[in-house]
């Protein structure tokens, strides 16, 4: 079955089509050009006039949703996240761990691993965004910047631990979170880098030298830049310095308004640019609820608005990827032709993913319809949606 889809503007997002076709088959895209330049062999269309086609939304690092934790997550779970997500524009996420014992950890990361190798159900009725790779953040934490991960909890970092935590992923670690000035982490950057796995630097007290360290040692992102890190101060840097001013380097932001102000949003932004920067939600089990008291692990979290709070710390967020997108088209004055390779592109490139975050033959059909201004209009999973 092929299907052609027309908007007002296809975003690539390397460049945008003013009214623009993308032609889908099993899954794939096959085509993108102007209107009526696909021909005519298609079963389907499907017209979005004055919406913009864009790829669909890569998250990098959530925790939970619709009332659901990841860790340990059954697949009735996983299927209730993925359509929650999917309403938001997002077709593929990294479900992330947090700091746990191993007793805790090591099962949670072969139950993720089970739902990232689970085959798509055919009975599928709504659009349901897919788990692509687990993204560990912790153990390997700097307990003075801990945040709400468990103290108690946090290892030194381990080569042998790290093997334990692969072997337990089925290798389904695509992102690992440490603090880079803790002993024997430039090891563990290694061999994480050996092993394909991306890695990122956060709650980290680590000294601008320190992270340079790390970065030269194949450390190439940084996770929710400015929370949970040392602070950058004129005349010591620090890791947000080395983070802002090193163009090897990715960087993700939380972009609520409350983890980090709009203005050094901007700021950051301005630094990393259209090619860097990086946008997640870090979002946890309550999103999407109602305000009230939720569990998050093994403590209780209270959830007012857009504020996640645990004992007068910011605890995750209850942020959607489409409200980041909104976020940082009004803080940053940024166009929606800008902003979607922050959510697209960018972390597909950072994780080496060909086929996503990009309208090109051969891609998979994960797509989102937006207005002008950035509202999900529809989403499409492998083509599923129409």
């Amino acid at each position: 079955m092929r299907t052609l889809i027309n908007a007002g503007a296809v975003l690539t997002p390397t460049q945008s089509i003013s009214d623009g076709s993308v032609l889908i088959g099993d899954g794939r895209i096959e085509a993108v050009g102007p209107r009526g330049s696909l021909g005519d062999s298609f079963d389907f269309v499907s017209d979005f006039p004055g919406d913009v086609l864009a790829p669909g939304f890569i998250d990098l690092h959530i925790h939970g949703a619709a009332g659901h934790e990841l860790m340990g997550a059954d697949s009735d779970a996983y299927r209730k996240v993925g359509q929650f997500l999917a309403r938001h524009g997002v077709t593929s996420y990294l479900p992330t761990t947090t700091t746990s014992p191993e007793d805790i950890l090591l099962p949670a990361l072969t139950a993720m691993a089970d739902a990232v190798a689970l085959p798509p159900s055919g009975s599928e009725t709504r659009p349901c965004a897919r788990p692509i790779g687990i993204h560990l953040e912790g153990p390997f934490l700097c307990d003075a910047r801990n945040g709400v991960h468990p103290a108690a909890h946090i290892q030194k970092p381990s080569v042998v631990a790290l093997d334990r935590y692969v072997r337990a992923s089925r290798g389904a670690i695509r992102i690992l979170t440490l603090a880079p000035e803790l002993p024997h982490a430039i090891a563990v950057i290694r061999d994480a880098v050996e092993r394909g796995i991306t890695v990122a630097m956060g709650h980290t007290n680590a000294t601008f030298e320190e992270a340079r360290l790390a970065i030269n040692a194949g450390a190439r992102f940084a996770t929710h830049t400015f929370n949970s890190m040392r602070r950058m101060i004129h005349r010591e840097p620090g890791i947000v310095g080395a983070i802002l001013s090193d163009q090897r380097v990715y960087a993700d932001i939380i972009a609520d308004g409350l983890h980090v102000h709009p203005p050094v949003v901007d700021l950051f932004l301005r630094c990393k640019g259209r090619e860097r920067a990086i946008l997640i939600s870090d979002a946890t089990s309550p999103t999407g609820m109602p305000t009230g008291r939720y569990r998050l692990g093994n403590f209780e979290v209270e959830v007012e608005g857009l504020r996640v709070d645990s004992h007068g710390k910011l605890a995750g967020s209850v942020l959607t990827l489409d409200l980041a997108v909104q976020n940082i088209m009004e803080f940053a004055g940024w166009s929606l032709e800008d902003t979607i390779p922050l959510v697209t592109l960018n972390p597909a490139q950072l994780l080496g993913l060909d086929q996503k975050g990009r309208i090109s033959p051969g891609a998979d059909a994960d797509l989102v319809v937006l207005s002008p201004t950035g509202e999900v209009r529809r989403t499409f999973v492998a083509g599923q949606g129409i």
